[in-house]
């Protein structure tokens, strides 16, 4: 079992920076990707960025040049920096990690660390 604990969120003016931290602990051999994702009261879970164990990333379009999502191996966390926060990025941000083959695998959830940005 792989177990995923977030930090770092909190209450900003639009514009303003944080930087959410995950770190994995337990069964983390094979780790492969790793993500983020949040959730905004009464939608659904959408992607905000993604990280390969070879440092390859993905973000969603309106995070491109705001978000950066990077990964300490030897820390086995994840961290992504947020800057020019807007207010339609408050949500509830989640760590995830997939861990397995490229065909089959198992996917890992965290709690969630509230972010809010105010206008």
């Amino acid at each position: 079992q792989v177990q995923l604990v977030e930090s770092g969120g909190g209450l900003v003016q639009a514009g303003g920076s944080l930087r959410l931290s995950c770190a994995a602990s337990g069964i983390i051999v094979s780790i492969n990707d790793m993500g983020w994702y949040r959730q905004a009261p009464g939608k659904q879970r959408e992607l905000v960025a993604t990280i390969t164990s070879g440092g390859s990333t993905n973000y969603a379009d309106s995070m491109k040049g705001r978000f950066t999502i990077s990964r300490d191996n030897a820390k086995n966390t994840v961290y992504l920096q947020m800057n020019s926060l807007k207010p339609e990025d408050t949500g509830v941000y989640y760590c995830h990690a997939r861990r397995g083959t490229v065909l089959v695998g198992f996917n890992y959830w965290g709690q969630g660390t509230q972010v809010t940005v105010s206008s």
